[in-house]
This record gives C-alpha cells, structure tokens and sequence, in this order.
C-alpha cells in the first residue's frame, strides 16, 4: 500500500493534568523552558489533502489557536477519558466557518461517552450555534479519511480498550500499559513511534519511561517519542539527554516528517 507524505504536529505531550499543575512548585512546573509546558496529549496528522487531529484536548482551542489551523477534516479518538474528549465542543468554530458537521471516528464506548458529555449537540431540536458532529463508528478494521489510511491498533489501558493509531509509517499510542502480542504485529515494520510514558515509578495503567523504552526496543523501531509524561518524569532537556540513541521526549509544537 503506498501512503501519503505526512506532517505530525504535536499539539500537547502532557498526562491528564497538564505541565504545569496547578499549584504545583516543583522544579518542573517552575521551569523556564518551554518544552516543559505541556498541554494534553493530542496530534495533528497532515498530508497534501487531508487533515485530522487524534483527539479533543480540554486545551483543544488553544491548540488550534496556536497550530494556526483553519480548517479540519475530523477528528479521530482514542477513548473517553475527559482528557482525551473535554475540548469537543470547539468544533463549532470549524462548523461555523466550513458550514459542515465535523466527522468525528469513534469507538461504541468513546461514542456513549460523547453523547453523555456533550447531550445538547445531539438534541433533536437544537439551538444555532451548538456543536455540529457526525459520528462514525470504528473498530479495528483499517480505514481512510481523505487520502490518509489508518489502522486501529488495541491496547490496553489497566482494563479499559483503547485504540492507538497507525498512520502509514507511523503509530501512535497513548493511555496504555499493556499491548498484545497479535497488535504488536500491526506496529512492526514503522519508521517512528509514539508510546505514553508517564513517570519512572510504576503505575496502574500507563508505561513508565522504561518500559517505554523496552516496548520501542522490542519493536525495532528506528525512532521513537515518548508523550502523555507528567512534570514526575523529571525536566525536558535531563531526561531527554539520558535517552537511548533514536529516542527523544516529544514536546509541544514538535513537528515529524515522514
């Protein structure tokens, strides 16, 4: 299958709280430097044609304010953890000015979770203005928006299913802790990767920084990035500089060609 030449943007590489957290002092919510001001996780997948977001950020306005974008073709999710859905209603900004529903790929489960969040975007008599969304249902059969095929990858976040992403030569994971030997296959044979990694100490439901590092090696993957980290992981420029050759903590704004 031949794949499109595609821009990834990283619209925010932060856990659920954000870096910084609020009323936090440490070292790394005091920081200076800015690849140590992390939104929530998030991406933005370009090509010529078509362009998606991976997910709706309580930060999502700010990201598009600040990727400049002025159109969306959809936006595709991973699952319904508030920090993954909160910022769906911004939508109404790119339905406003493109006059369509925004198509957005979900899951059953992220889709009850949408409708449960956001009732009045779904309501049969609807006020002007609210959210305009087209749902469509994804599993884990491959599929295509625009010109960008995709292949749903499951992973397991503690026990909740969530979906990472395959966009040709590139995958995305965020929120898990565990993957499949028979998904691991759909990931073999990608150019970059992009696996969540937390903090150092253990935890119920997302890599450490190590086993990040361990699921990247054990793939073969050329390069990787790591995402979803919390201001526990350590200060950017440190722990970014101990990494294995081929292997970097992504950062907001950070731009990939492939």
């Amino acid at each position: 299958m031949s794949y499109p030449k595609l821009k990834i943007t990283f619209l925010g590489t932060g856990t659920s709280s954000g870096v910084p957290m609020i009323a936090c002092g440490c070292e790394v919510c005091t920081s200076t430097d800015r690849k140590d001001k992390r939104f929530r996780s998030s991406i933005l997948v370009q090509s010529e044609k078509t362009t998606l977001v991976v997910d709706s950020t309580p930060d999502f306005r700010c990201q598009m304010l600040r990727a400049k974008l002025k159109s969306l073709d959809a936006i595709i999710f991973t699952h319904p953890h508030k920090d993954h859905i909160a910022g769906l209603d911004d939508v109404r900004a790119f339905n406003y000015f493109s006059q369509k529903p925004m198509p957005v790929f979900a899951n059953e489960m992220t889709q009850e979770a949408i409708i449960r969040e956001f009732p009045y975007a779904f309501a049969e008599k609807k006020y002007p203005g609210l959210p305009e969304i087209n749902l469509k249902t994804i599993g884990l059969e491959p599929f295509v928006v625009g010109d960008i095929p995709i292949t749903p990858i499951l992973v397991w976040h503690l026990k909740m299913p969530v979906l990472g992403f395959r966009f040709g030569k590139f995958t995305y994971i965020t929120d898990a802790n565990r993957i499949e030997e028979s998904e691991k296959e759909k990931i073999k044979g990608c150019e970059m990767i992009v696996v969540n990694a937390l903090r150092n100490e253990k935890h119920v439901s997302h890599y450490t920084l190590q086993e990040a590092i361990s699921l990247a090696q054990e793939l073969q993957i050329p390069r990787s990035y790591f995402t979803h980290i919390s201001h526990q992981l350590g200060k950017h420029e440190l722990v970014n500089s101990l990494l294995p050759p081929g292997m970097e903590l992504a950062y907001d704004g950070l731009v990939l060609d492939i």
